[in-house]
């Protein structure tokens, strides 16, 4: 019974352990549960993304009680309009838009073409909308914005894009018209009008490009970081496929001139163009026919274009105006001469090119004048006629020398030159690739995982 003596302290050995135990596992617990994660580098957001939530922020902050969310309204602003009677235009009241006016005076604008209006309608449906700010561009890359605070007062802020300059590749395939897809991939109009010359000899674009048919370009650009394109320089290289069938166009600088040669280093134009005119259809050919006006079978020694008055004409080569006037039935008239014994002629011309006249020098392509229905002309022509050491020959027929064919150093830098064009395509190419299957098995996966309707009896 010693256990039990009252003088002696007994030694409880199991109740202090399982303290122990306990506290141990307490702290093991909370180090588990407070133990430092390992620190995730963040990617910064590219202006885009940053851009975005600044909306979205402005719109939640401006959320007025009894009013609904803002709507973006695009406005341009009419001729002797201010900015002040243009935002007054939307509703809003003539303090409010006065507030905004003077805000963007502050900033150095007193006017503008167009910009962007946030306004917030009153959820009562009574009452006149409010201005909760609006966008305007004051350059190629620069944005005003002017928000309301929450105080009421208007708050002005300026954003700068950067502008990069690159070497964009522009793929895809023709929706509606050559013009607007290649414009939905940032090439201009100026771009694409030097695709549809350089084709013009090999291509009838009104008849061969139809939809779905794929087109490449590869330009130099200067473009903000939100993708708007503000210049765009020189195009590099051209592809366009028509009916499964590619033509390829590269271009390679030689002795100071830009020209343009296919991927087996010829160059894509001849000594001189079929068509000195573009987008314009043969309307009588060469030889002979009934003469519209003079009524008596007669020679045409040369080949007509329908095209409407105005219409710009080019020299079919380089070459020297030899005649830039009025000559008989032909009406206004210029005559080149070309290398190699060849001739040129033009007829019913409404004016001459600036600087068209006797002894000036043109080059190819170059607008030497404008079609219209001078002489004898029943309505708005282009007569073109082709001379062959002083005999008229037919422009359709004629064997005209071959463009220039690269070789051997020439021919060197341009395969370089066009290896690196060639690459920068295939890439652009795999990546779309890649993009649209992507797409397309995802579009797949989502129809799988639609519950299927079932009909009968179970």
């Amino acid at each position: 019974m010693a256990q039990f003596d009252p003088r002696r302290q007994p030694l409880r050995f199991a109740p202090h352990l399982l303290t122990a135990v306990a506290a141990l596992a307490v702290t093991a617990l909370i180090w588990r549960v407070y133990e430092p994660a390992e620190a995730v580098e963040v990617p910064p957001l590219d202006p885009t993304a940053v851009a975005a939530l600044e909306a979205r922020a402005f719109v939640a902050a401006e959320a007025r009680p009894g009013l609904n969310l803002a709507e973006s309204v695009p406005v341009r602003v009419r001729g002797g309009e201010s900015i002040q009677q243009a935002v007054q235009r939307l509703g809003v009241s003539e303090a409010e838009a006065k507030a905004a006016a003077r805000t963007l005076q502050r900033a150095g604008v007193s006017n503008a073409a167009s910009f962007q209006a946030a306004i917030a309608t009153p959820r009562t449906g009574r009452g006149s909308p409010h201005l909760i700010g609006l966008t305007l561009r004051n350059g190629p890359a620069s944005t005003l914005t002017v928000a309301r605070t929450f105080d009421g007062a208007m708050k002005l802020r300026e954003l700068e894009e950067k502008i990069t300059a690159e070497t964009t590749v522009a793929h895809g395939k023709v929706r509606g018209s050559l013009f607007q897809s290649a414009a939905a991939l940032g090439a201009t109009r100026a771009v694409t009008n030097q695709v549809v010359k350089l084709f013009a000899h090999k291509l009838d674009f009104d008849r061969d490009i139809v939809g779905g048919d794929e087109f490449t370009l590869v330009f130099d650009r200067d473009v903000t970081e939100s993708g708007k394109t503000l210049k765009v320089g020189e195009l590099l290289f051209a592809e366009l496929e028509t009916r499964g069938r590619p033509v390829r166009l590269y271009r390679f600088v030689r002795k100071g001139r830009t020209e343009y040669f296919d991927e087996f280093g010829k160059n894509i134009r001849g000594f001189l163009l079929r068509t000195p005119i573009d987008g314009a259809r043969m309307s009588s050919s060469f030889g002979f026919r009934r003469h519209p006006i003079l009524g008596y079978r007669k020679m045409h020694q040369g080949i007509d274009f329908a095209a409407g008055s105005g219409t710009p004409v080019v020299s079919a080569g380089d070459g020297v105006v030899v005649e830039a006037r009025r000559w008989g039935g032909y009406g206004n008239w210029v005559r080149i001469r070309h290398q190699g014994g060849w001739e040129t002629g033009y007829a019913h011309l409404s004016r001459y090119g600036s600087g068209i006249r006797a002894g000036t020098r043109v080059r190819q392509g170059q607008v030497i004048g404008y079609v219209g229905s001078t002489g004898r002309s029943t309505g708005p022509h282009l007569h073109y006629e082709t001379w062959f050491k002083g005999r008229r020959v037919n422009p359709v027929g004629a064997k005209v020398a071959q463009g220039t064919v690269l070789a051997g150093a020439e021919l060197a830098a341009f395969k370089a030159q066009k290896a690196r064009i060639d690459a920068m395509v295939a890439r652009k190419k795999a990546e779309q690739a890649r993009a649209a299957a992507l797409t397309t098995a995802s579009a797949d996966g989502l129809r799988l995982s639609q519950p299927v309707a079932r009909t009968g009896a179970p």
